[in-house]
């Protein structure tokens, strides 16, 4: 059977879609690149803002046109979307053959089996239910580089997010197994893992009734032929000393963090559900800094939230411009049904949340074209990804840049490079987010 495979959304969901291409793989399922020849086609769906549900609708429709069009015997819609709305989705799409849970991913292969045989299938064994990761996992991102997830799910309950009435309460994945992931990853060429959860800083909590990141990151970077490791989705109030120092004791965790902090003013953190007040905000960048100089923060911000002044807003332009955070991201506030944000009085209007996201992406232009200027002349380690035939260079990533979401370093270089392997760079210029050097050969200041 030929399997076509579309994975939208988080790189959480993209791991559950390289676990179910493994799957499918092992059963002979051949992968294809195009929709028209594919008698199978999954969508692993994301909803967790208005124009991601919007993404996932216009796919599936978009791939039901195949029944008539191509191929296609068996449409399945899996994911975050296929969770809030199974029914509908069955209701409304009649192509759609399968519809599977968010948390039941494991049972890819029966539920299309059952389809083949004329069956229309919905099948959800929970939202808190741990899908067993079994077989090899077909990475989509380059066999150099990988997301590891470490959890599913999430306690946390912010006003504006629907992810826990989605994938349910935080479910750690046991040790062992994460580890047999990232050492299965790494014999097949990984040499850099970002560990990945709703939120990865409370790992281990549930199960053995601490805190286990930093004895895990102790153990990945015991890995022969890992080279990196990046923290994702950390949440400020949960980084601890001990996290801390194992980040500036391991040589292999890259001097990196995502810390996603959505606001700094204490009225709005407050409403959105956050555990963090703006003097622990400044207080635990501060002590990131203190510990570790040279580290890259990346965090996100919403802007617009139901209530939000001008003054709040405000304030947070003043917070941005005084933290100089390395990476940021600015998103205008989604007003999701279902959530406790959506039944807030003061809603504010979509074109004042963008102007303030646009004035915050202004700002923080400014911050990294600075930032840029300082790392001329500098000698870095980057990870090489590609080649840009057109305009004769190489493109990679410094450990300040994490896949898809940060910059990027453009290399010249004489000699043919390899995608994974790591080289030595002379800083020689920069655009708004990126940096452009050359190649060197001797680590010389």
């Amino acid at each position: 059977m030929k399997l076509f495979f579309i994975s939208l959304g988080c790189d959480k969901n993209l791991v559950d879609s390289e676990v179910m291409l493994g799957l499918l793989q092992e059963h002979g399922y051949q992968i294809v690149d195009e929709e028209s020849e594919a008698q199978v086609i999954v969508i692993n769906t994301c909803c967790f803002i208005h124009d991601a549900k919007e993404e996932s609708i216009e796919t599936i429709l978009e791939c039901a046109q195949y029944k008539k069009t191509g191929k296609l015997q068996v449409l399945v819609v899996t994911g975050c979307l296929a969770q809030r709305y199974k029914e509908e989705i069955l209701k409304e799409i009649p192509e759609v053959d399968v519809i599977l849970g968010s948390s039941s991913y494991d049972e890819i292969v029966s539920v299309i089996t059952q389809a083949l045989k004329g069956e229309k299938v919905m099948l959800d064994k929970g939202i808190d239910y741990l899908s067993k990761r079994t077989g090899q996992r077909v990475v989509s991102t380059g066999n150099y580089t990988a997301y590891l997830k470490l959890a599913e799910g999430c306690d946390k309950h912010c006003t504006y997010c629907i992810i826990p009435k989605l994938r349910g309460r935080y479910r750690s994945i046991p040790m062992e197994d994460i580890l047999e992931n990232a050492r299965e990853l790494v014999e097949n060429g990984a040499v850099e893992l970002n560990l990945v959860a709703q939120e990865i800083t409370v790992y281990g909590v549930d199960l053995y009734g601490e805190k286990r990141l930093p004895a895990l990151l102790k153990q990945l970077a015991a890995i022969q032929g890992l080279r990196w490791i990046r923290l994702l989705y950390c949440y400020p109030e949960e980084i601890t000393d001990e996290l801390i120092d194992v980040m500036t004791s391991e040589p292999k965790v890259c001097h990196y963090i995502d810390m996603p902090i959505q606001h700094s003013e204490d009225t709005v953190l407050k409403r959105m559900g956050r555990k963090t007040s703006k003097q622990e905000l400044t207080s635990v960048v501060c002590r990131l800094r203190k510990k570790i100089p040279d580290i890259a923060i990346r965090t996100t911000l919403i802007t617009g939230f139901p209530g939000e002044t001008q003054e709040d807003y405000e304030q947070l332009y003043r917070f941005v411009n005084e933290m100089e955070f390395d990476r940021l991201g600015v998103f205008p506030y989604s007003q999701e049904e279902d959530t406790p944000a959506a039944d807030m009085p003061d809603q504010i209007e979509e074109a004042i949340k963008e102007s303030r996201r646009e004035e915050l992406m202004e700002l923080q232009q400014a911050i990294s074209y600075e930032n840029g200027e300082e790392m001329v002349g500098k000698i870095i380690e980057v990870l090489i990804e590609g080649y840009i035939y057109q305009e004769d260079v190489y493109i990679g990533r410094c450990y300040k840049d994490a896949p898809t979401v940060d910059g990027n370093v453009f290399v010249s270089s004489p000699e043919e490079i390899i995608s994974g392997s790591f080289i030595k760079v002379k800083v020689t210029g920069f655009k708004e987010y990126d940096l452009i050097g050359e190649r060197v050969y001797e680590f010389t200041e």
